[in-house]
């Protein structure tokens, strides 16, 4: 059969025409991450100020370092693959599986579609935090090179957020792993405090995980701690990650095809 990129890419479009309707949510999205970014000023200010950060990087910078990170949420808190656990639940898996399409690639492009909205919304967000924060610019070569760890972060993200939902085929309910695995990835991803603020052993432990992947290595490039000479190690970790997930997501596939459980109309 010829694989067709057109029927998929109207999924994208459709999935960001949906989400745009929502606009109250679009803005309550805004309005949240600026609250963060407020808190977390203040949280780093303070700490800073009776001296208990780390030493080696300045108040500005684990600023810049929080800013983006936040502007990342607004994409990589996107989850496509959330449907896989409803329709499992409702029994409208069996009717997806009848369709002529690719059904994990379905359900990337809806997320991707969702996230193309979501993206668009940094700009706003940037400008607007704008007013509470002032932020270090790195060059246009590390800019690139933050894009494509970026890049690579997301598709790692998706494969995580696909393998943790397809376990509904056994289950039928994912909420709790997923709860618990986003609380894991969002203290040793880097979202919240950097990984290299770590002690020694545990610090090198945090960074070969793959949560590194999605947050930590982009973040780390924008502000320079990982400087150019490293890049190409820290893109072919990511792109490890992205191969060895994206292997183990294929046959965890199979399998759930062959278990299906209809629950349910």
């Amino acid at each position: 059969m010829k694989f067709r990129v057109a029927p998929y890419l109207e999924f994208a479009k459709k999935a960001f025409a949906r989400e745009a309707t929502y606009r109250m949510e679009v803005f309550t999205n805004v309005g949240s991450l600026l609250a963060r970014l407020y808190l977390m000023k203040m949280v780093w200010v303070a700490l800073y100020a009776q001296n208990v950060a780390p030493a080696g990087v300045p108040l500005h910078a684990i600023i810049t370092y929080t800013t983006i990170a936040l502007l990342m949420s607004l994409v990589l808190e996107i989850d496509g693959t959330r449907i896989i656990r409803d329709r499992v639940r409702e029994g409208s898996i069996a009717t997806d599986l009848m369709k002529p399409i690719n059904l994990p690639l379905y359900f990337f492009s809806d997320g991707f579609g969702q996230t193309l909205l979501h993206a668009l919304l940094i700009v706003p967000s940037l400008l607007l935090a704008l007013f509470i924060v002032h932020i270090d610019v790195p060059s246009p070569f590390v800019l690139l090179a933050f894009a494509l760890s970026f890049a690579l972060g997301y598709v790692v993200n998706f494969l995580m957020n696909f393998l943790m939902n397809s376990i509904a085929f056994w289950t039928l309910e994912t909420f709790a792993i997923q709860l618990i695995i986003r609380w894991v990835s969002d203290l040793l991803g880097g979202q919240i405090v950097p990984l290299i603020f770590f002690p020694g052993f545990l610090q090198q432990i945090v960074l070969a995980l793959p949560f590194a992947a999605v947050y930590s290595t982009p973040l780390l490039i924008y502000l320079g701690k990982i400087p150019p000479s490293a890049y190409a190690a820290a893109l072919a970790t990511q792109l490890a990650w992205t191969a060895g997930f994206g292997i183990l997501a294929t046959f965890v596939w199979r399998g759930a095809l062959r278990r299906v459980v209809v629950q349910g109309g």
